[in-house]
C-alpha cells in the first residue's frame, strides 16, 4: 500500500487541504485513465489543461489533487495538493511511487539536436555484446534488456519512464540509455531521475515551433547537465560551438571529445567508405561498419562513455567494431542492378547537410545523387526553405515530397520548401506530393551506380495525415521498387 504523504516526497507544496495520509492506488495525469483512489495530477499541456478535468477525475473514483490553482468548489473529502509545478511534482512523485528505480541502474542521458537515437541505441548494443542486462529508452523503440515495448515519445513523460525503470529493476539491468528531448527537459519529465551520466551531441536548428529562440532552444538543453549530480560524468562534443557552453554549470566531472580540437577523446578519420569507417581514436585505430563525419562524433561518444562507465579499451574497440547500423540510420543497400539506396532520419538542416556531405565525400561525381525529402506539417516552418536549400544545392537531382503533412495541406509544406531553391538549381527539382510516388519516381531515374537518399523519416512506419496514421516504411518502399524495376 503506498501513501499520499510518501509519494509527496521532494514536491514543492504551496498549500494541503485534507488528509495526505490517504492510501493511493496509482499515479495519473490522463483524467480518462482514472480509477478508484488514484491521485489525479493536473497539468498544463500545450494542448490542453488538466485543471479542467479534476471535477471528471473525482467523479470517476480520485480522492486525491495535485493541482498548480486550487478548484473554487472544494469537494469533502477529497485531499488536495497545490503545487509550484505539476510537470516537477509528477516526476518526483512518480519516481517516488515507483521506489527511486534509477537509483538501483546507471543511467545515461543522451540530448542534441542530431545523434540521440544512435548513440543511445549503439550504446545498448555495445552493453549487450559485453554481456550485460541493460535497458534503452529512445525514439526508435523501449529495450527491457531483451524485451521491446513500443516507443511514442523521444522522451516519454514521467509516468512511464518510471515504470520501465522499475522494470528494468526487476530484471536486474544495470545500464540504462535513454534520448533526453528538449521537450523533455522542459516539461520536467527527467526531474527525480539520478543519472550515472549525460552526453551531449550537437545542436541546431529545430523545434523552434517549440521553443521561441535557438537561445532558449540552448539553454534548455543546458539545464539537463546543470542538473547532474557531481558523481556523474558529463561528456560534450567539443567541436560543437555550445559544447563548452553546456559544461559550465555543470558539479559533474566535465570531459570532451571531438575531431577538430584537442578533447579528452579524439578521433582522425582515415578512411570514409560506404563499407564503413577507419578511424584512429586516442592513438588506436579502429574499424566500424558506419560511415561518415557524423557517425565518427557518435563513435566517440560511444567509446567515451563505455570507458567512463568501466569498460576495458580494448573491450570497447572490439565491440564497437562489431556494432551494427540503427533503423533508419544511414541504413542502406545496394540493388541487384547496384543502385544504393539509403534511408536516413535526416529531418533537420544540419542533418540533411551531414548525410549529403557524408555521400558526397565517398562517391565519384560519376554518378547520379537522387535526393527524395520533405519536411513535417504542424511543425517549425522555418526550416522548410533551408531543407531545400541544401538538398537541391548537394544533390544531383531532388524529388520534394511529403513527410507527415499533420493537419497541413502536403501542397503547401512543399511550396514553402521551393522558396530555398537557388535560381541555378531549379532544373534539379521536382514535386511529387504523394510520397510513395516520389519514391518510385526516383527508382525510376536511377541507373547503375547511382544513389538515391530518401530523407526525414527514417525508421517510422507510418505516415500522418489529417490526424489518421497510414502504414508506410521509406526502407520496404525503396526495396520494393528497386525490385520491380530492372533496367
Amino acid at each position: 500500500m503506498k501513501y499520499l504523504k510518501d509519494i509527496l516526497y521532494k514536491v514543492t507544496i504551496n498549500a494541503v487541504v485534507g488528509d495526505t495520509s490517504v492510501a493511493v492506488n496509482k499515479i495519473e495525469f490522463d483524467s480518462r485513465k482514472i480509477e478508484s483512489n488514484d491521485v489525479f495530477v493536473a497539468i498544463s499541456g500545450t494542448i490542453t489543461d488538466g485543471h479542467k478535468y479534476i471535477e471528471k477525475a473525482i467523479t470517476d473514483g480520485a480522492k486525491s489533487i495535485v493541482c498548480e490553482t486550487l478548484p473554487e468548489i472544494l469537494v469533502d473529502g477529497i485531499t488536495y495538493i497545490e503545487v509550484v509545478n505539476s510537470n516537477q511534482a509528477l516526476a518526483y512523485m512518480a519516481s517516488n511511487y515507483y521506489e527511486h528505480p534509477s537509483e538501483n541502474l546507471k543511467l545515461v542521458g543522451v540530448t542534441g539536436t542530431n545523434g540521440k537515437t544512435t548513440v543511445t541505441s549503439l550504446l545498448y548494443q555495445l552493453f549487450k555484446k559485453a554481456g550485460y542486462k541493460v535497458g534503452l529508452l529512445s525514439t526508435v523503440k523501449i529495450m527491457v534488456d531483451n524485451t521491446t515495448y513500443k516507443a511514442t515519445h523521444t522522451t516519454p513523460d514521467s509516468l512511464t519512464i518510471n515504470k520501465y525503470l522499475k522494470l528494468m529493476n526487476d530484471e536486474g539491468v544495470e545500464f540504462c540509455f535513454m534520448e533526453v528531448s528538449s521537450h523533455g527537459i522542459h516539461q520536467r519529465r527527467t526531474e527525480g531521475l539520478k543519472f550515472a551520466g549525460g552526453i551531449f551531441t550537437n545542436l541546431s536548428h529545430d523545434h523552434l515551433d517549440y521553443h521561441e529562440t535557438f537561445a532558449e532552444y540552448r539553454d534548455v538543453k543546458k539545464t539537463f547537465f546543470d542538473q547532474l549530480p557531481k558523481d556523474a560524468f558529463a561528456l560534450s562534443n567539443l567541436d560543437d560551438k555550445n559544447g563548452l557552453v553546456m559544461l559550465q554549470n555543470t558539479k559533474a566531472r566535465k570531459l570532451t571529445y571531438a575531431l577538430k580540437n584537442y578533447a579528452d577523446y579524439r578521433a582522425q578519420i582515415l578512411e570514409n567508405e560506404f563499407s564503413g569507417l577507419l578511424l584512429k581514436v586516442n592513438d588506436n585505430e579502429l574499424w566500424t561498419r558506419l560511415i561518415g563525419n557524423f557517425n565518427a562524433y557518435n563513435i566517440l561518444a560511444i567509446y567515451g562513455a563505455s570507458e567512463l562507465l568501466g569498460l576495458e579499451k580494448d573491450e570497447i574497440l572490439r565491440l564497437i567494431s562489431e556494432l551494427e547500423n540503427v533503423s533508419g540510420r544511414f541504413q542502406y543497400f545496394i540493388s541487384d542492378e547496384k543502385i544504393t539506396a539509403i534511408v536516413d532520419y535526416a529531418h533537420t538542416p544540419d542533418a540533411l547537410k551531414n548525410v549529403l556531405e557524408t555521400i558526397n565525400s565517398i562517391r565519384t561525381k560519376n554518378e547520379e545523387l537522387i535526393t527524395v525529402v520533405g519536411c513535417g506539417g504542424d511543425r517549425d516552418k522555418t526550416k522548410r526553405p533551408k531543407m531545400a536549400h541544401i538538398a537541391s544545392a548537394l544533390s544531383t537531382k531532388v524529388i520534394f515530397t511529403s513527410d507527415n503533412p499533420r493537419s497541413e495541406v502536403p501542397e503547401v509544406i512543399i511550396e514553402d520548401m521551393e522558396k530555398g531553391v537557388e535560381p541555378q538549381n531549379y532544373k534539379k527539382t521536382l514535386s511529387i506530393t504523394d510520397r510513395k510516388q516520389a519514391i518510385k519516381t526516383a527508382c525510376q531515374m536511377a541507373y547503375s551506380k547511382d544513389i538515391i537518399l530518401i530523407a526525414g523519416k527514417g525508421h517510422e512506419t507510418y505516415q500522418e495525415i489529417k490526424g489518421k496514421r497510414f502504414d508506410f516504411d521509406d526502407y520496404k518502399t525503396v526495396q520494393e521498387f528497386l525490385k520491380q524495376l530492372q533496367k
